[in-house]
Protein backbone atom coordinates (compact mmCIF):
# COMPACT_ATOMS: atom_id res chain seq x y z
CA UNK A 1 0.00 0.00 0.00
CA UNK A 2 1.29 3.66 -0.83
CA UNK A 3 2.63 5.85 1.63
CA UNK A 4 0.08 8.61 -0.31
CA UNK A 5 -2.76 6.55 1.34
CA UNK A 6 -0.95 6.61 4.94
CA UNK A 7 -0.24 10.03 4.69
CA UNK A 8 -4.52 10.46 3.47
CA UNK A 9 -5.62 8.45 6.52
CA UNK A 10 -3.41 10.51 8.93
CA UNK A 11 -5.10 13.66 7.93
CA UNK A 12 -8.49 12.39 7.58
CA UNK A 13 -8.18 10.40 11.31
CA UNK A 14 -6.91 13.72 12.72
CA UNK A 15 -8.90 16.03 11.08
CA UNK A 16 -12.08 14.04 12.52
CA UNK A 17 -10.39 14.08 16.01
CA UNK A 18 -9.94 17.83 15.68
CA UNK A 19 -13.69 18.88 14.61
CA UNK A 20 -15.00 16.43 17.50
CA UNK A 21 -13.05 18.69 20.03
CA UNK A 22 -13.81 21.54 18.73
CA UNK A 23 -17.49 20.37 18.13
CA UNK A 24 -18.50 18.41 21.23
CA UNK A 25 -19.40 19.14 24.68
CA UNK A 26 -19.73 15.77 26.56
CA UNK A 27 -16.19 15.57 28.16
CA UNK A 28 -16.03 11.76 27.10
CA UNK A 29 -16.88 12.51 23.34
CA UNK A 30 -14.08 14.90 23.53
CA UNK A 31 -11.81 12.73 25.30
CA UNK A 32 -12.19 9.95 22.21
CA UNK A 33 -11.75 12.81 20.19
CA UNK A 34 -8.03 13.66 21.53
CA UNK A 35 -7.16 9.74 21.98
CA UNK A 36 -8.10 9.83 18.06
CA UNK A 37 -6.06 12.54 16.95
CA UNK A 38 -3.04 10.69 19.18
CA UNK A 39 -3.53 7.17 17.21
CA UNK A 40 -3.29 9.71 13.75
CA UNK A 41 0.18 11.15 15.22
CA UNK A 42 1.59 7.30 15.71
CA UNK A 43 0.29 6.21 12.82
CA UNK A 44 2.39 9.35 10.77
CA UNK A 45 5.27 7.82 13.11
CA UNK A 46 4.99 4.57 11.86
CA UNK A 47 4.45 5.45 8.15
CA UNK A 48 7.22 7.72 8.06
CA UNK A 49 9.49 5.13 9.68
CA UNK A 50 8.19 2.85 7.04
CA UNK A 51 8.86 5.14 4.54
CA UNK A 52 12.43 6.70 5.65
CA UNK A 53 13.66 3.30 6.82
CA UNK A 54 14.75 4.71 9.65
CA UNK A 55 13.88 3.22 13.51
CA UNK A 56 14.01 6.88 14.85
CA UNK A 57 10.12 7.30 13.94
CA UNK A 58 9.58 3.93 15.12
CA UNK A 59 10.89 4.79 18.18
CA UNK A 60 8.55 7.92 18.58
CA UNK A 61 5.86 5.86 17.79
CA UNK A 62 6.54 4.03 20.67
CA UNK A 63 7.13 6.71 22.81
CA UNK A 64 3.47 8.45 21.68
CA UNK A 65 1.70 4.94 22.78
CA UNK A 66 3.64 5.31 26.47
CA UNK A 67 1.96 8.81 26.20
CA UNK A 68 -1.12 7.95 25.13
CA UNK A 69 -1.51 5.11 27.72
CA UNK A 70 -0.34 7.26 30.55
CA UNK A 71 -3.06 10.19 29.10
CA UNK A 72 -5.51 8.15 28.97
CA UNK A 73 -5.28 7.09 32.89
CA UNK A 74 -5.06 10.69 33.77
CA UNK A 75 -8.37 12.04 31.72
CA UNK A 76 -10.56 9.25 32.65
CA UNK A 77 -9.72 9.73 36.23
CA UNK A 78 -10.67 13.43 35.64
CA UNK A 79 -13.93 12.34 34.23
CA UNK A 80 -14.97 9.77 36.87
CA UNK A 81 -14.15 12.60 39.06
CA UNK A 82 -16.11 15.57 37.64
CA UNK A 83 -18.75 13.27 37.33
CA UNK A 84 -19.01 12.84 40.77
CA UNK A 85 -19.00 16.46 41.88
CA UNK A 86 -21.34 17.79 38.84
CA UNK A 87 -23.35 14.65 37.95
CA UNK A 88 -23.05 15.62 34.02
CA UNK A 89 -20.07 15.03 31.67
CA UNK A 90 -21.79 18.70 30.25
CA UNK A 91 -18.09 20.69 29.87
CA UNK A 92 -20.24 24.43 29.73
CA UNK A 93 -21.17 22.77 33.46
CA UNK A 94 -17.98 22.07 34.43
CA UNK A 95 -16.75 25.72 35.93
CA UNK A 96 -15.29 24.42 39.11
CA UNK A 97 -12.12 25.91 38.14
CA UNK A 98 -13.62 29.24 36.27
CA UNK A 99 -12.31 32.62 37.45
CA UNK A 100 -15.12 34.89 38.87
CA UNK A 101 -15.48 38.31 36.58
CA UNK A 102 -14.13 41.31 38.44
Amino acid sequence: MSAHLFFLLVALLFSIGLVGVISRRNLFVVYMSVELMLSAITLLFATLSQTLNSANASVMSLLTIAIIAAEAALFLAMIIHLYRINRTLDSEQCTSLKQEAL
